[in-house]
């Protein structure tokens, strides 16, 4: 059965001094996966962020939040997000347990049971009783999300998450983020310019560019396996091979035919193309990387706000 979308963006537009900032945007992300943001700097992947979680007005369209509009249930959408938008900001002469312990202050409902949950959730347990100053920023990164998770949102919503990482905190952000979209079930949204990071992270990328959604590229199945969308079989016979597959999207390229399709479609095909007395030397994936698609697309430039 098809999951509703727990986040809808409907032709969302902000205008600013008569400049359009972000385009007529709209997409749906549906529950338990960590969907991706990606776009250069200044393509208006932040002046989004700031719109869905109330921090800035849309000028047109609407953004809801399990189905309430930020627009005229402000209060209700809100109360399902967990946000970081650009830097985390703590008391650095407090302890870790102290900045939470005065973030749940401001939340009803958060126990000291719900506070030790997200602590190890976010592996800070044993460093968690020293003062923030002392953290690295891989550290403050992490308190930063176990702040936002304390009221259980449906949705974490991370603003360039890596920036300043090194490559053990991204690898450690990148896990924890996975362990938190399957033991808490929170979906997760995250926007960034790094295309290997994005690649590597997410289940589904959203690209945009000036302000306009450009594409939206599904990563992974629901099972969590990377997808091949492009898979070249090198076959004896290319005619015969393009014949027996002819259900299949499939094309030929030299003494290879590169097909569309996902592992279990692939399977089949291997087997259909054996079963027609076609030999196969070979099959490998030939998809782009992301960082390729993306170069493809946006002409490989930055944008300027």
């Amino acid at each position: 059965m098809k999951q509703e979308p727990l986040v809808r963006l409907l032709g969302v537009t902000k205008k600013v001094s008569g400049k359009v900032l972000v385009d007529d945007v709209t997409f749906d992300i549906t529950p338990g996966q960590i969907f991706g943001f990606l776009g250069p700097n200044g393509a208006g992947k932040t002046t989004t962020i700031r719109m869905m979680v109330g921090l800035m007005s849309i000028s047109n369209g609407d953004i809801t939040i399990g189905g309430y509009s930020i627009r005229t249930h402000y209060e209700e959408a809100a109360a399902q997000i967990g946000a970081i938008v650009e830097n985390p900001e703590m008391y650095k002469f407090l302890s870790g347990y102290h900045n939470l312990k005065h973030f749940a202050r401001m939340m009803p409902g958060i126990s000291e049971a719900r506070i030790q949950e997200v602590v190890e959730l976010v592996g800070l347990g044993s460093r968690i009783r020293d003062k923030v100053h002392t953290y690295s920023l891989g550290m403050r990164q992490r308190l930063g999300v176990a702040q936002a998770l304390l009221h259980q949102p449906k949705l974490l919503i991370l603003d360039e998450p890596t920036n300043g990482l090194d490559p053990q905190g991204i690898r450690e952000l990148r896990d924890y983020l996975r362990r938190l979209t399957q033991e808490e079930g929170t979906t997760v949204f995250v926007s960034s310019h790094l295309l290997s990071e994005m690649e590597l992270m997410c289940d589904t990328v959203a690209i945009i560019r000036h302000g306009k959604l450009i594409d939206i590229r599904k990563l992974r199945t629901e099972e969590g396996e990377r997808m091949f969308e492009e898979t070249a079989f090198i076959v004896s016979d290319v005619g015969v091979a393009l014949q027996s597959l002819n259900a299949y999207e499939v094309r030929a390229l030299g003494d290879r035919i590169i097909v569309r399709g996902n592992p279990d479609m692939i399977a089949d095909m291997n087997a259909e193309l054996v079963g027609a007395g076609v030999r196969v030397f070979g099959i490998q994936p030939v998809t782009q990387s992301l960082e390729d698609q993306f170069l493809e697309m946006t002409g490989g430039g930055h944008d300027v706000e």
